[in-house]
């Protein structure tokens, strides 16, 4: 059974570790992020884009295929489905879907449209039981066509924000999706101190976890950070062992070309870094 993020999100934030919240992007990934996350016995966050939304035939489809493996593959780990960068029209729809979990991102509109925004999701959420993560300054790279350079958000926008009683919050802090440049300037960890002291006890989020070095996103677990998103490293790894596979022809012996067997070892890359990532975030054990 689906559950909302808010048990897991306030839990780890009180014991110094963060949930990863994992993109899928097909039936394999999602299967093997949970089979991963029951093996290690971690809480999961399962995010979905917009864009992934539609390529998965929508909403309802995603729902009852992870309910459905969920409960075929006996997994017992809390297990959130949560909508990634929403829009206000896509937020409705995840929740007229069954999604457990919304993100709607108002932070490339002017503050008092964001928080009126996220103040008309904050009441349904409440009543359906649903987490909710607002977001305040835009993170960079590229999102589903939205393109920002890894703002800085303002910290009293932050506690605006989180005033509305949404359940965790995504603040700008330097971070971006997708890969790093060279030239990034790493982490603003004065600005998540300081949103830290204005939002008191609320889970904060870390978006573009890909790339970010260990040692910052223990930093930023320290500072409140309890859920860290992942996504293009799943893609990279599962890209790499897919190629490896035909550049070694390994498609053209026997029953090689089997779409099944041409997507394993992609499935074992993203079952690596999936584990690779929950150590470094410290929720191994913590279902």
């Amino acid at each position: 059974m689906l559950v909302s993020a808010k048990e897991m999100l306030n839990k780890a934030r009180a014991g110094h570790y963060a949930v990863g919240q994992f993109n899928i992007n097909n039936l394999e990934w999602t299967k093997c992020i949970l089979q991963t996350a029951q093996e290690l016995q971690a809480p999961v966050i399962l995010g979905v884009s917009e864009g992934a939304g539609k390529y998965m035939c929508g909403y309802t489809t995603i729902v009852g295929m992870v309910e459905g493996m969920i409960k075929e593959l006996g997994i017992t780990v809390p297990v959130a489905l949560h909508l990634d960068h929403g829009t206000f029209e896509g937020a409705k729809a995840c929740i007229n879907a069954g999604f457990s979990s919304i993100m709607f991102d108002g932070s490339h509109y002017p503050i008092e449209e964001n928080i009126k925004l996220t103040t008309a999701l904050v009441n349904t959420c409440d009543v359906l039981g649903i987490s909710l993560e607002a977001e305040v300054g835009a993170i960079g790279g590229e999102e589903d066509g939205v393109v920002g350079a890894g703002e800085c958000a303002d910290p009293k926008e932050c506690k605006m924000i989180a005033d509305l009683g949404v359940t965790m919050l995504a603040a700008g802090i330097g971070n971006i999706h997708g890969k790093y440049p060279e030239n990034w300037a790493g982490l603003s960890f004065d600005t998540l101190e300081a949103i830290n002291k204005e939002v008191g006890e609320m889970p904060l989020v870390l978006h573009g976890g890909t790339g970010i070095p260990e040692d910052m996103i223990k930093k930023a677990i320290s500072l409140g950070v309890a859920k860290i998103n992942v996504n293009t490293e799943c893609q990279l790894a599962f890209q790499a062992a897919v190629r490896q596979y035909i550049e070694e022809g390994k498609d053209l012996v026997g029953k090689g070309f089997d779409p099944r067997k041409i997507l394993a070892p992609g499935c074992e890359a993203i079952k690596a870094t999936v584990k690779e990532k929950m150590e470094i975030f410290g929720c191994i054990g913590k279902a």
